[in-house]
């Protein structure tokens, strides 16, 4: 059973949903993004997601888009990607996910990209402007290494084309709790429920929900009717408001990092 099955098969386990957080590779720097993959993983975070810096983000909103920006500033690229990966896979055997665009995929050769990620300890990949109708080559040639390939379902998305998505996804569904970019959100849309249950009669793969999830009492929520639940921008957010105090920056990740976690076992 591969790492990302026997997540979801543990947070089963445990009766509870799976959390999946996500930072940006390389932000606000190299060896700092080490040691904030490093809380993750010693944390109750079950799948860790890494944001690829990308100049256009399009599917970000200013938080994510801010910390792509500043990780490119401090020279992350392709090889310094590469080497950050396998310096977390060093310390931890948590599934590790891919948040990226398909000019990044698409510009070293799909084939020899996947094999190097994969070499590097990546466990999944989420293209996320590559829609199913496109996918062919990338999933052929993930399914034939190993990495499993997520896609995501918008809450516009009409029931037949769920059935498109989920039948090329692997791994796991990623549901966007609502229209837009990401980011933190107040309140989680009304309608989630109903979209879960719709999305989850097409499929045996888990779904989880992500773009918004920012508080304790959200992840709760989203923990009760999903199979997993994904943060990002509030993680993101504690980065960025202390790029001039590493310390302090990671005590409030950290303490951020525990208060959101509690939501699934509380």
């Amino acid at each position: 059973m591969d790492r990302i099955a026997q997540a979801f098969e543990q947070a089963d386990r445990e009766n509870r949903a799976c959390f999946i957080a996500y930072v940006c590779a390389g932000d606000p720097d190299f060896e700092t993004s080490v040691e904030i993959c490093r809380l993750l993983a010693e944390s109750r975070v079950d799948i860790i997601e890494l944001g690829v810096p990308f100049s256009d983000p399009l599917a970000d909103g200013l938080t994510n888009q801010l910390a792509a920006e500043r990780a490119l500033k401090a020279g992350m690229n392709h090889e310094r990607f590469i080497k950050l990966i396998k310096k977390i896979r060093a310390f931890t055997q948590k599934p590790i996910v891919l948040y990226t665009y398909f000019n990044l995929v698409y510009a070293r050769g799909i084939e020899a990209y996947l094999e190097e990620i994969k070499t590097a300890g990546v466990d999944g990949i989420l293209t996320l402007d590559l829609p199913p109708e496109e996918a062919a080559e990338v999933v052929s040639a993930s399914s034939e290494i190993g990495i499993k390939n997520i896609f995501i379902v918008a809450p516009t998305t009409p029931p037949e084309r769920v059935e498109k998505i989920t039948k090329t996804a692997s791994g796991f569904v990623y549901y966007v709790s609502r229209a837009g970019v990401t980011g933190v959100q107040a309140t989680l849309a009304d309608d989630m429920e109903k979209a879960l249950q719709m999305i989850k009669s097409r499929t045996s793969l888990p779904v989880v929900v992500g773009f918004g999830v920012s508080t304790k009492r959200q992840v709760k929520e989203v923990g009760r009717l999903a199979d997993g639940v994904v943060v990002g921008s509030a993680l993101v957010n504690c980065i960025g408001k202390n790029t001039n105090d590493t310390k302090i920056m990671l005590n409030e990740f950290s303490e951020k990092l525990e208060i959101l976690t509690s939501g699934l076992v509380d």
